[in-house]
């Protein structure tokens, strides 16, 4: 790239040699400057993601770099199925625990990074068919950039699927979007609900941003979490070592890097409904959240929810994406804005595999019209 004493060039890297202290230092500061923000992909949650879920290696992590910046990261993973379908493919890494797929990439470096990575993957393609993207934010500089250089070499890129998420992004003061979310009906109830918890006990609400007994936090929001549904059918954190170590280390990551805000809804000092949320500016990622399910008629979430719109008041902050499934049933209900999330499929390899890539494109258009 112009300006560059070296060309930025696409490398493979070892997780060995990106836990190095400089290579975790230039990490941070793509993540200061990427084009957009995801902190799945950040040094302190990719890390420890890889250790807790990859332990046998697999992942081809593939790092854009030059004059000793890091400019670009996206982990790859073969795969020999595409879902129900035998087909042999590349893809990025997506956990049940990550909730954006897009790369890391530096403002300015988009093009760039796509062509290198493009041409990586037709180099090394081996048994994989296409290159399919899932968890990608539909409406940002990535995207853009990706259907633009597919445009001018020419190559395809077919979208499979499309959701919208709940997001918050408003002008509105907390009150007034409050006010503008919810009917007066439901706005009084809740009410009522916060004056029956009160009358239960001292309730308490908190805000943490620091270091300090972010351990001890993240047990207590394990144990809230392994009391509820999600406990009871085997997708709670708690359930596994890896996700344990995974959800602690990452709170500790992101607090020493001022990435990690905790709000808490106590009663006489116990958590009833906690969140964590990723402060990655301009965007906010609201991580996980958990109640106590024995509180469930005062609606504990939800309350908390609330105090959570003063996020609308932080300069910096533009957008919250609620990591949430489409048409959740809470969420959806209380941040009126969406972002649209998808995968698309990338055609990567010689002329053969290409054919073969667009004859499975339209076996899928012509299913998805059917359906």
């Amino acid at each position: 790239m112009d300006g560059w004493a070296n060309p930025l060039a696409l490398h493979l890297r070892t997780p060995a040699e990106l836990a190095t202290a400089d290579n975790i230092a230039r990490w941070d500061a793509l993540a200061r400057c990427a084009a957009e923000p995801n902190p799945f992909l950040e040094s302190w949650y990719a890390l420890p993601a890889q250790r807790a879920l990859d332990p046998d290696g697999e992942l081809a992590w593939l790092v854009l770099e030059g004059d000793g910046i890091m400019a670009g990261i996206i982990p790859l993973l073969r795969q020999a199925r595409y879902y129900r379908y035998p087909a042999p493919n590349l893809t990025n890494w997506v956990h049940g625990n990550c909730f954006v797929g897009s790369p890391l990439v530096a403002a300015g470096c988009e093009r760039h990074f796509w062509r290198a990575l493009l041409d990586w993957c037709d180099r090394h393609a081996g048994c994989g068919l296409f290159l399919h993207l899932t968890h990608m934010p539909l409406n940002g500089p990535l995207h853009s950039a990706l259907l633009a250089v597919c445009a001018e070499q020419r190559r395809t890129a077919q979208p499979v699927h499309h959701e919208e998420r709940a997001m918050l992004a408003s002008p509105l003061t907390p009150e007034q979007y409050w006010q503008a979310a919810l009917n007066g009906k439901r706005r009084k109830e809740l009410r009522r609900q916060a004056s029956r918890l009160a009358e239960a006990g001292d309730v308490r609400y908190e805000r943490e941003d620091g270091c300090t007994n972010v351990e001890q936090w993240g047990r207590e929001f394990l144990a809230l979490e392994l009391s509820g549904w999600k406990g009871r059918e085997g997708s709670a954190l708690a359930g596994e070592e890896a996700t344990i170590s995974l959800f602690l280390h990452a709170l500790q990551g992101a607090a020493q890097r001022g990435r990690l805000e905790r709000l808490t809804l106590r009663l006489d000092g116990r958590p009833v409904a906690m969140l964590a949320s990723f402060i990655c500016p301009p965007g906010c990622f609201s991580f996980k959240t958990a109640y106590d399910e024995r509180y469930a008629r005062f609606s504990p979430g939800v309350l908390l929810q609330q105090y959570n719109l003063q996020l609308l008041e932080r300069g910096e902050i533009a957008w919250c994406d609620s990591c949430a499934s489409a048409n959740h049933p809470m969420i959806d209900r209380l941040w009126m804005e969406r972002r649209p999330i998808g995968r698309i499929n990338v055609a990567i390899g010689g002329a053969l595999r290409r054919r073969i890539f667009r004859v499975m494109v339209r076996a899928e258009t012509r299913k998805g019209k059917r359906t």
